[in-house]
Parts: C-alpha cells; sequence; structure tokens
C-alpha cells in the first residue's frame, strides 16, 4: 500500500508541472500492450476511446488516451480501468503512462499491461 502511495505522489507531482508542458490533445483511441507471464505471449490492443479488448482472462477498457499537444508522437497517458475474469472490483482503473510504466503499474500474478500509445487519426 505504501509503495502504490508514493507512486500516486510521483504522479501528482509530475502532472503538477507548468500548464504550458502538460496542455494535452485527446485522441481517438490508443495500443495497450498485455504480457502474459506464464505464456510469454505478448499481444497489443488497438482501442477506441471506450473500447474494450480481452487478452486471456483480462478484460481492458480504454476511458481516453491523451497526449503532448506539440508533439502527436510523444507521451501517452492512457486511463484504463482493467478487469480479471467476472470479479466486479477491477485489478486496476487509473493513468498508466507510456515513458514511466512503472509510476502507476498493475499489480497482478500473471498479467503485466501498459501503455504503448495514442492513435492520433
Amino acid at each position: 500500500m505504501a509503495a502504490r502511495m508514493i507512486r500516486l505522489a510521483a504522479l501528482a507531482i509530475a502532472l503538477a508541472a507548468p500548464a504550458a508542458a502538460q496542455e494535452a490533445t485527446q485522441a481517438p483511441g490508443g495500443v495497450v500492450r498485455v504480457l502474459d507471464k506464464i505464456t510469454g505471449i505478448v499481444t497489443d490492443l488497438d482501442l477506441a476511446a471506450g473500447e474494450s479488448g480481452t487478452v486471456g482472462h483480462l478484460s481492458i477498457v480504454l476511458d481516453e488516451c491523451r497526449y503532448p499537444a506539440d508533439n502527436p508522437s510523444g507521451d501517452a497517458y492512457e486511463r484504463l480501468e482493467v478487469r480479471y475474469r467476472s470479479v466486479e472490483t477491477p485489478v486496476f482503473q487509473g493513468w498508466m503512462i507510456a515513458s514511466a510504466p512503472a509510476l502507476n503499474a498493475m499489480d497482478h500474478p500473471r498479467y503485466d499491461v501498459w501503455a504503448l500509445r495514442c492513435k492520433t487519426s
């Protein structure tokens, strides 16, 4: 729990930078990578905003994807909700940053999920 609080504090500090450095544009979708740590299979999900995708026992919803307004190929910020099987409580819900996947990582024994990039068209 303490590690999660430290990651959330670091995320808050990163997002509190000057407004000029934080102008972001909302993308129509994004790409999420999923690693099954048991099989070693890596799957990329190309999702539109609001769309869900399934990999193995995971269901992933991309709420939104943002990127720097002055750099469309720059860092992606994706808001995700990840559920395992039919469990009602998400195993992850929040923002993931493509350039810092460990900052707010999903903690799951079988799967790793991380943001790759936003789709700009």
